[in-house]
């Protein structure tokens, strides 16, 4: 599996509803940058129709009155409903073109946990619902739109 580029191993996950092998998963996480990189971001499942990732929440994520910002939110929702889009567009690149993120509970602490799935899926546009939980309860909904490039 070494040598394959997270673009690849994305493509790839475009023919299983199940999603990528736990091999492949790793190598999406350690190839992560930008600011996926910087707020802790981890996949955790990669499959045609499903995307989900993770953030432990840590001081770096929270408002000076000790709230997750905003910002977190509409972060994650963007890097999961993207990747969400690049499997969909079969490896292709996706980038985000609107994102409108509700703000349902506040968050302080534990792991926020996303889960991107379709709306519409075209040749050109996309629309992902990504939902926000932690601790079970939902936290944050996001309606992304991306475009194929």
């Amino acid at each position: 599996m070494s040598g394959k580029s997270i673009r690849d191993l994305v493509a790839a996950a475009a023919a299983t509803t199940e999603g990528i092998g736990a091999e492949a998963l790793e190598l999406v996480n350690a190839g992560v940058g930008g600011l996926d990189a910087a707020l802790g971001v981890r996949y955790t499942r990669i499959a045609n129709g499903r995307v989900e990732a993770e953030v432990a929440v840590d001081e770096r994520h929270l408002q000076p009155v000790g709230l997750v910002n905003g910002g977190v939110f509409s972060a994650l929702a963007e890097s999961t409903g993207s990747l969400a889009g690049m499997v969909a567009a079969e490896g292709r690149v996706v980038v985000g073109v609107n994102n409108n993120t509700d703000f349902i509970a506040s968050v302080r602490d534990g792991v926020i946990r996303a889960e991107a799935t379709p709306v519409q899926v075209g040749g050109r546009t996309q629309v992902w619902q990504v939902l926000m939980r932690n601790d079970g309860r939902l936290v944050a909904r996001t309606t992304l739109r991306t475009m194929v490039l």
